[in-house]
């Protein structure tokens, strides 16, 4: 391609894009730069002679003002443009409104006129520069928004700039508008490549924060994060976790619903639907998301929706009135008093922006005079609507012509309605935040006097960065700007509630204030009317909430919070409701009979006021009784032939040995302590060794005794009683060193069995060292062992009171008990354990005492005259 033909190409690019911002080319005139080249890329002699003016028809505003220094206002005073068919004959004129008259915006707009009237009046704020305003009728159009944006950009003067080129921006510093968030978005892209700031009331998608986006954006009213996150607690707040949501399918409805379910996971709420619609969209699909809200089960509803798509989606549920619901409203519908009127929405509760009231704007709204009206196609059209009157003769012939009698303070009408202000607020503050941002930027103060410059060159660039540093206090709200341009985020709660005469009127029922720490931020201080027939809060669950004593298992393929309620298992208890999880007690509790709490274990030992303990510590005592009668006997008859015969010494060693083997029993009864797990053990390992080594001596003297009436044997003569006290002690006395090591090395302590029974905890008595115990048991076993023997092998000696018989079935009945103990014992749980090893002490001892000197005390006391040395030598 040929470098001229590059050249002209970028100018024919250069020339249509000052033809779409309303310019000519007097920019490539001025700057001397042959235009010839332009006729081969097709354009005329004629279009390249034109001066830097506005190419087409420059769209009106429905209010303006002239000022030294201008605000624009964009608001969406009808509800649709007209449509036009264009035929391409002739040159399109600027797209008209039609449709009528949303009162609410033009309320917004005389706010604006208002603000900007008492502005102009004030001695402090801007004094002796008069602002103007151009205040813009968008249509409730996306198109007409945009086309507003350009005009607001170039101005209305057919030759806007004679500079060096025509890109020069309009004489608008600021904007104020618009109230959605889709028109917003439109305008903010347009206006911000020329630096004018613009600060909405009313525009609350969240993506309007990103100031990468939408750099020179501002509102007075709150994000939608922030309503989202305050909905989503409210839902919360009430219980409510199985909902059904609609949105309108627009910036804000999507925009909007979106940070509303994240918020909403976040707080564990479930969405049954989610449905999007839009005023302009066919009835059928209307009809499909009203029957959504119908079929479903959710009994609460949230509506993220603009005040237009609510009312298309309320007149069709008023066909065929659904099931009751709880409406929860978003800022944009809640607080609209038309809406009201569906009364199955009546207990319907939102977010809301703060009510204020604004001085003397109610008497700027009702003084409006007819001949003012007449001067504004706009006015007009609002009074002839609101009055049913014509303000011109055969204008409509359905008519009357107005008289004058009308009278604006009998109206009843959102333009007039000014008990709760409250997006009006946000117009006032925008256009007070505007006005602070070019005081700050042309004034400055000097001796206390305020002067500002009319004459200085004020550009928009400037006003938007002043305005990202205002902060200021009107009418008692502060104002002032975060790094994204909102405000800080304050909500009102409101309750649509029935008055004792029947009409619903919005009642505030508590707030929600961003700027309070977490978990302070939301707050109900009134009560609430719920919806129709609920005297309470209503019921909004997938599932029934899990008593405490069960746990949460989802349901598949559902949502979180559709689930079946299982019952902890053993051990385990819920103590709130809805747990996800149970979780054992404490290893010292168990659970009660609900499993929603723990209580302490009981606490298991032989006690002295159980039955078994009392009949075993009867016995021991009976037993050591017995024992010291035993003595007491062979005391009495100790010069008896019988009691001499059979090793009288030995006897009562024997006989006091089975006496503490009694009572070393008692030890082992009652809540283990430090002493007295150390003397069980020890005192038990230690008597009957002294028991069997008494035995062991008796049998060992029967063995010599027989040795000794052999001829040639003096048997008797080394093992006479020294021998076998010796004897005795020697072998008690490994079993001391054994018992003393034990204690030294690990003792038996007193511990908690949690393990053996999970309800309940064991008192007992843990071994300390299991070799110690069982070389304790082994020692005595092994001379218990060896005891039998020596009496097996002495049981047949001719001798009318062998002992050696009744010693072998003694040791035979030790033997039998003790082993039948090791098995028992290690599978006896608890204090049955104890019981087992106090039974084996017992028998053992009772066989000892009942085999060895039953016999005896029989022929002493009953059979006296066998217990005669005559008797003694008969054989058998």
């Amino acid at each position: 391609m040929e470098i001229s033909s590059v050249f002209s190409g970028l100018r024919l690019l250069e020339l249509i894009s000052i033809a779409v911002l309303g310019g000519s080319l007097d920019g490539l005139k001025e700057r001397n730069e042959p235009i010839d080249d332009l006729s081969g890329a097709g354009v005329s002699t004629e279009a390249l002679s034109m001066k830097c003016t506005l190419q087409g028809t420059p769209r009106l505003p429905a209010f303006s003002m002239d000022g030294d220094i201008f605000i624009g206002g964009v608001f969406s005073i009808h509800y649709k443009p007209l449509t036009v068919i264009y035929n391409y004959t002739t040159k399109p004129e600027p797209t008209r409104c039609t449709g009528s008259i949303i009162a609410r915006e033009l309320r917004f707009s005389s706010a604006m006129t208002f603000a900007i009237a008492e502005i102009n009046n004030s001695t402090e704020l801007l004094p002796g520069i008069k602002l103007g305003y151009q205040i813009y009728d968008s249509c409730a159009s996306v198109p007409v928004t945009v086309h507003v944006a350009f005009q607001l950009s170039n101005g209305l003067d057919p030759v806007f700039y004679k500079g060096s080129n025509c890109s020069q921006a309009g004489e608008v510093m600021a904007v104020v508008g618009e109230s959605g968030s889709t028109p917003s978005i439109s305008m903010s892209r347009i206006i911000g490549s020329f630096h004018i700031p613009q600060v909405s009331h009313s525009a609350t998608c969240a993506c309007l924060s990103d100031k990468q986006q939408y750099p020179t954006f501002f509102r007075t009213t709150p994000s939608d994060q922030f309503q989202a996150d305050a909905l989503a607690k409210l839902v919360k707040n009430f219980g409510w976790t199985w909902i059904g949501a609609v949105r309108s399918d627009s910036d804000y409805g999507n925009y909007g619903m979106a940070s509303f379910l994240d918020a909403a996971q976040r707080e564990g709420i479930c969405v049954e639907y989610t449905e999007a619609f839009y005023r302009t969209d066919s009835p059928n699909k209307i009809r499909r998301v009203a029957d959504v809200i119908r079929r479903s089960t959710a009994m609460v509803v949230v509506a993220f929706t603009a005040t237009g798509d609510i009312r298309v989606l309320l007149e069709e549920l008023a066909r065929e009135l659904p099931p009751p619901r709880q409406w929860i409203g978003s800022e944009d519908w809640i607080t609209d008093p038309h809406l009201i009127s569906f009364s199955f929405c009546a207990g319907a509760i939102g977010v809301a922006i703060q009510q204020s009231v604004i001085p003397g704007l109610r008497e700027y709204l009702f003084d409006l005079s007819p001949a003012e009206v007449a001067a504004s196609s706009v006015f007009t059209e609002f009074w002839e609507d609101a009055f049913n009157c014509s303000l011109t003769e055969n204008a409509d012939r359905d008519k009357n012509v107005c008289d004058g009698t009308e009278n604006m303070k009998m109206l009843k009408n959102p333009y007039t309605e000014t008990s709760q202000l409250r997006v009006t607020n946000m117009v006032y503050k925008a256009v007070y935040a505007i006005a602070h941002a070019i005081h700050n930027a042309v004034c400055w103060e000097t001796n206390h006097t305020i002067q500002c410059d009319r004459n200085i060159r004020l550009n928009s660039k400037k006003v938007l960065s002043e305005l990202k540093k205002v902060t200021f206090s009107q009418n008692g709200y502060n104002v002032s700007f975060d790094a994204n341009g909102d405000p800080v985020a304050f909500y009102e709660l409101v309750n649509w509630q029935k008055s004792e005469s029947g009409v619903i009127e919005l009642v505030t029922v508590g707030y929600y204030d961003a700027s309070l720490p977490n978990g302070q931020e939301f707050r109900i201080n009134r009560n609430i009317t719920w919806m129709e027939s609920e005297t309470k809060v209503p019921v909004s669950v997938c599932s029934e909430s899990c008593p405490p004593g069960s746990r949460k298992v989802l349901q598949k393929g559902k949502p979180i919070c559709c689930y079946d309620c299982i019952p902890c298992p053993e051990g385990e208890i819920s103590n709130m409701t809805d747990s996800p999880d149970c979780f054992p007690c404490p290893s010292e509790f168990w659970p009660n009979a609900e499993r929603d709490g723990c209580f302490p274990k009981p606490v298991e030992f032989l006690s002295f006021e159980e039955v078994l303990a009392i009949i075993l510590a009867t016995f021991s005592v009976i037993g050591a009784c017995l024992a010291i009668i035993t003595a007491g006997i062979f005391f009495y008859y100790r010069t008896t032939p019988i009691v001499r015969a059979n090793n009288s010494e030995l006897s009562f060693l024997l006989l006091f040995s089975l006496t503490l083997c009694f009572l070393c029993s008692l030890t082992f009864i009652g809540a283990p302590s430090e002493w007295s797990c150390m003397l069980r053990h020890t005192a038990f390992g230690i008597t009957f060794v002294l028991c069997i080594s008494c035995v062991l001596g008796k049998t060992i003297v029967v063995l010599m005794a027989f040795k000794a009436t052999l001829p040639g044997s003096n048997a008797m003569k080394w093992f006479g009683p020294p021998q076998q006290r010796m004897t005795v002690v020697f072998f008690t006395f490994i079993q001391v060193l054994i018992c003393t090591v034990w204690l030294v090395l690990s003792p038996p302590f007193p511990m908690k069995n949690l393990t053996t029974y999970k309800e309940k905890i064991i008192l007992e008595c843990a071994l300390g060292s299991a070799v110690g115990f069982w070389a304790v048991l082994g020692y005595i076993g092994l001379l218990a062992v060896f005891c039998f023997v020596l009496a097996i092998l002495a049981r047949k000696l001719p001798d009318n009171f062998n002992e050696a018989k009744m010693i072998t079935f003694s040791m035979l009945i030790f033997c039998a008990v003790w082993l039948t103990f090791i098995p028992a014992y290690v599978s006896s749980p608890g204090k049955f354990t104890v019981a087992v090893e106090i039974f084996a002490i017992l028998a053992s001892s009772f066989g000892l005492i009942l085999c060895i000197f039953a016999p005896k005390c029989f022929i002493i006391i009953f059979q006296p005259e066998k217990n005669s040395k005559k008797h003694l030598m008969n054989k058998n």
